[in-house]
């Protein structure tokens, strides 16, 4: 099936990005979310998104390295291409709509991608209401950083048309799209999200089989629970951490950092899942206990101004 109508339900540090991405590549998009509050805080990350779009393509016109394979198909586009890339970022931006409601987000819906809190839970309701809604030729997809499609395959109510998506943070830059579906998976569902990646200017990954944390995740997270453990237990602090592993290996961000871009929230929503976090005396808890005090204090990463480091 040929997919042109594109609901994000979610707007998120990825949700916001997919949709943005997805408005930029021609889709028609629609992101769905809980309230009118929710709206309300979405809408400066696309704001922002539109700026990093703009100030991207306009430095790749005199510097090579400013280049971005999710942007455009070459390094080495004429000047008033470039301008046309801008110009359709800008249409990008005022053509996104916005919604509370699951029937108009759902209605004429060829893709829905789920990038909601990682809570099985709050992931089950809102597949289970959203299912009252929308056509039978919907494909649903997950963005689900660590939960495997057939966890959550029967709570869609069409476990022949999910699987999963997942996308790298930054994906104008970082360009990739993971594809994997469950054992229940129909061909032509996860076909057609591999060509759907393809064409949202990603590289599409194909995993045979189900794997949590895909590939991209089963490497970085426990590298970041790493990082998190020498912290939590006191070995040392964070800007510690990161030099050392930015010194020792010549990579330009540590974990830290990283966490801050990925947003500390979802990392405490990943360990909290670590059946090892109810025993409070576990290193697991004393991540937990780290990132929740961040959280609380609102220090929740790069959009929030503040996580592990301060941003402008």
């Amino acid at each position: 099936m040929g997919i042109e109508n594109v609901v994000v339900a979610g707007g998120g540090v990825l949700g916001s990005q997919i949709a943005y991405q997805a408005a930029y590549k021609g889709f028609n998009v629609t992101v769905w979310l809980r309230s009118e509050g929710s709206i309300d805080r979405a809408k400066p990350k696309f704001e922002q998104l539109r700026q990093t779009y703009l100030e991207t393509l306009e430095a790749m016109k005199t510097d090579p390295a400013a280049y971005c394979r999710g942007l455009a198909d070459s390094p080495e586009l004429p000047a008033d291409q470039i301008d046309q890339l801008k110009q359709k970022s800008q249409q990008a931006f005022e053509a996104i709509r916005f919604t509370t409601s699951y029937e108009q987000a759902a209605c004429n819906a060829d893709l829905v991608i789920e990038a909601i809190a990682e809570d099985p839970a709050q992931k089950d309701a809102f597949y289970a209401e959203l299912a009252k809604y929308l056509p039978e030729q919907t494909i649903l997809v997950t963005n689900s950083s660590t939960l495997l499609p057939s966890q959550m395959a029967q709570a869609t109510g069409r476990p022949e048309k999910f699987l999963a998506l997942h996308f790298a943070n930054r994906i104008w830059r970082n360009n990739t799209a993971e594809v994997m579906g469950h054992p229940g998976t129909d061909a032509a569902a996860y076909n057609a999200v591999v060509q759907f990646a393809a064409d949202l200017g990603m590289v599409p990954l194909q995993l045979h089989k189900e794997q949590p944390g895909y590939i991209l995740n089963s490497m970085l997270v426990p590298f970041l629970n790493a990082a998190e453990a020498l912290y939590a237990t006191g070995v040392a602090d964070p800007e510690t951490i990161d030099k050392t592993w930015m010194l020792g290996t010549g990579a330009p961000l540590g974990p830290f950092r990283i966490l801050d871009i990925v947003g500390l929230t979802t990392a405490y929503n990943i360990v909290v899942l670590d059946p090892r976090t109810k025993d409070p005396d576990s290193v697991s808890a004393k991540i937990a206990a780290a990132l929740k005090e961040r959280i609380d204090a609102g220090k929740t990463g790069v959009d929030a101004g503040e996580g592990f480091y301060r941003y402008r």
